[in-house]
Parts: C-alpha cells; sequence; structure tokens
C-alpha cells in the first residue's frame, strides 16, 4: 500500500449547539462566517461555550484527510506543531489513534483550537479561530528526512500563506519522489497568494483539489472552464460543485461524478474527506473517473454527521460500497 504524508494547521475544533445568535452578536461574529481572534478573546470565547456543553475533535483540513487515508489502511503522517499544552496532547494522541504518524513540532504558544458555533435549523456553522502555535511552523522545522518513504504529499491550501514553508516543503516533497497534491482551502487564500499558487500549482503540484469559488478564484473562470485551465497545469485537477457533484480531468480525459446518496446534516469536512478517497482510489490504480467517485462515496457518508469524524457503521458502509466499485472496475 503507497503512504501519504500531509502537513497543515493542527488545529483542535471545540464544538458547541447553542439555542439562539446571542452568543455571536456578543463577540460580533457573523453568523457563517470565520473570524480570526487573539488568545484572549479565544479563551473567553472557549469559556463561554462550557455552559452549553463541547464536544472536542482534532481536525484542520489536511488532519482531516490524512486521518481518513489511514482509516482506508495508507501508512499515513502529518506534520504540524502544536503547543505543549492539553489541547496539542490530544491532538497528537487522537491522530495517533487513527493510526497516523504524528510527526508534531512544539511552541512556547498555546495550541491553535477552532471554536465552532453551530444554531439554527439548519446547523449554521460559525467559526472563531485561534491559530496558536500553527502559526509558527516554519521552513527552518523542516528536514529532509520528514518526507522520506512516502508516496504522496498533500498540502493544506491555508498554509499557502507561509510561501517560505510551503516552497521548501514542496521541493523536499519533490526531491524525495513524492507526488504532491494541494487542496486550495479558500478562495481568498487563494486571491491573497495568486502568484505564488499560480507557480507552485505549474511547478510542483500533480493533484489539485479545489470548490468552484477557488477554481474561480485561481483562473478567472466559471467551473467547467476552470477546470480545463487546472488540468493544463497540473496533472489531475478536481473541482467540487457542492451538490452537485464534482468533475474530474487530466490531459484530455473529463468526467462529471454525479453525487453519492446521502441526507446531509452539516457539509464541514465534506471536501478533506473527498480529497483522502480520491488519493486512496489513485493510490490503488484506479482510473480517473473511480477515483472521483470514491471521493463523492466517502463525501456522502461525512455531511451525514455534525463534525468532521464518520462515524463506524457509516465507514462500514462506505468501505462496503467502495468494494463492490472497485470490483467493477477490475
Amino acid at each position: 500500500m503507497k503512504s501519504i504524508l500531509g502537513i497543515g494547521n493542527a488545529l483542535t475544533d471545540i464544538l458547541a449547539v447553542l439555542p439562539d445568535d446571542s452568543l455571536l452578536q456578543k463577540y460580533h461574529l457573523p453568523l457563517g462566517s470565520m473570524q480570526h481572534v487573539d488568545m484572549e478573546t479565544g479563551d473567553r470565547i472557549w469559556e463561554a461555550l462550557k455552559e452549553y456543553g463541547v464536544k472536542y475533535v482534532p481536525g484542520g483540513s489536511a488532519a482531516n484527510t490524512i486521518t481518513c487515508t489511514s482509516i482506508f489502511g495508507m501508512p499515513s503522517g502529518f506534520l504540524g506543531k502544536i503547543g505543549n499544552d492539553d489541547l496539542g496532547n490530544l491532538f497528537k494522541s487522537t491522530m495517533e489513534q487513527y493510526g497516523v504518524k504524528a510527526q508534531m513540532l512544539y511552541s512556547k504558544k498555546s495550541s491553535g483550537r477552532c471554536m465552532v458555533f453551530i444554531t439554527g435549523a439548519n446547523a449554521e456553522r460559525t467559526f472563531a479561530d485561534y491559530m496558536g502555535a500553527t502559526l509558527e511552523l516554519g521552513p527552518d522545522d523542516l528536514e529532509p528526512e520528514f518526507f522520506q518513504g512516502y508516496d504522496y504529499f498533500h498540502i493544506e491550501g491555508y498554509l499557502v500563506q507561509n510561501q517560505e514553508l510551503i516552497s521548501k516543503a514542496a521541493r523536499l516533497a519533490k526531491e524525495a519522489g513524492c507526488t504532491i497534491s494541494i487542496d486550495m482551502a479558500s478562495y481568498n487564500v487563494v486571491e491573497s497568494n495568486d502568484a505564488f499558487f499560480h507557480n507552485l500549482v505549474d511547478n510542483y503540484v500533480d493533484i489539485v483539489f479545489a470548490n468552484e469559488s477557488e477554481a474561480k478564484a485561481f483562473t478567472k473562470m466559471e467551473p467547467r472552464q476552470a477546470i480545463d485551465d487546472l488540468a493544463k497545469r497540473a496533472k489531475i485537477a478536481v473541482v467540487k460543485v457542492g451538490k452537485e457533484g464534482s468533475m474530474v480531468k487530466s490531459g484530455e480525459e473529463y468526467h462529471f461524478i454525479e453525487p453519492w446518496p446521502a441526507t446531509p446534516v452539516d457539509a464541514t469536512g465534506a471536501g478533506d474527506t473527498y480529497a483522502a478517497g480520491f488519493l486512496y482510489a489513485h493510490s490503488l490504480g484506479l482510473p480517473l473517473k473511480a477515483c472521483g467517485e470514491v471521493g463523492s462515496i466517502i463525501a456522502a457518508k461525512v455531511v451525514e454527521v455534525i463534525g468532521t469524524k464518520i462515524d463506524i457503521p457509516r465507514w462500514r458502509d462506505a468501505k462496503a460500497e467502495i468494494k463492490d466499485l472497485v470490483a467493477r472496475y477490475a
């Protein structure tokens, strides 16, 4: 089985279901937004959430992807930075419980956290992020041996704002012979790092994942034209169009992937798990269309749960459905 290493923000999600929007208003958090907060504000919000009952879920985009690849059976590793504190220890131990080799570096700052307010009948999510130790991951932390022995290297797009870090990571991964993938993560990150993103995709990235807003920010085109542009730059391009499905393209080969049936309650983590399913299928040597279909299957499972962790019954169903799919391509 081929192996994968991911690099990303080591964040612990702190989830709370709230009866109304009053706490959002108190901390000036627009409904559905993601706001960065300082440590003091972050600590006050965390304390306020506790009275509602909170759930701690180690996450971050790349960490979510790598957790899933490990559950699929791929030898999986993760690079990130945490504080020497309870949240950091929880993040590391949880990754290890999922079978991930957690190459965690330590900072004097406290561990990053993402406080998630879940409100309303539609389970609308509003985020307050304190990045903490995650922001201190830098190029000097990286060693060539971190990348040795891995077949894939997956980059979290949020880290592209640290251009020196990602430049060195991509170079070391390429020198180690890795197939490099990136999830663009956020349209505003793409817009604010436009030239760097283009250089990275053109020169290092083999597989690029984007949703429609990220693809448009990168190419200035609508999704169907955007994937044509992306496929000229990377070996494989994937553009996800939400509940409509996804598109995959490599060279002149193009497929539209219908969404897998699901009863969605929360879309958080769908892109991360799609990437995991796609990369797992790619590691098995499956055809391009099958890679997209495996991504769609596993993404359909995560939207049926609150949070980014799929429960055991849904994992069992997903693996059975994927096994049937793989047999059709045999």
